[in-house]
């Protein structure tokens, strides 16, 4: 299972960016997606998730601003973000729960982006 994440790039502060996840391999079931993501210098942090293909929560941080759509293809999800804020500038990383054919769930991860906002 892979997971390939696009979408990140350099944006003014009060712009948006469509960040996309697309899971492939030998999948059964996504269980969860969602994103995280790391400034320099700070911990990794859980940015939003999408649970049993419709709860959705989000970090206190970008609750109102980034949104997860209602209409991602078949494994793939997609973070909406807008009113983007210097503070927002870090990697974002794809991460997903999944069950395999032949496996146990497991978390898997991808290769961040980068997105930069400035001022």
């Amino acid at each position: 299972v892979q997971l390939q994440a696009s979408g990140g790039g350099l944006v003014q502060a009060g712009g948006s960016l469509r960040l996309s996840c697309t899971a492939s391999g030998s999948i059964f079931t996504i269980n969860t997606m969602g994103w995280y993501r790391q400034a320099p210098g700070k911990e990794r942090e859980l940015v939003a998730t999408l649970s049993g293909g419709d709860t959705m929560t989000y970090a206190d941080s970008v609750k109102g601003r980034f949104t997860i759509p209602g209409d991602n293809p078949k494994n793939t999800l997609y973070l909406q973000m807008n009113s983007l804020k210097p503070e927002d500038t870090a990697v974002y990383y794809c991460t997903a729960d999944i069950t395999g054919w032949a496996s146990k769930s497991k978390i898997y991860w991808g290769k961040g982006t980068q997105v930069t906002v400035s001022s």
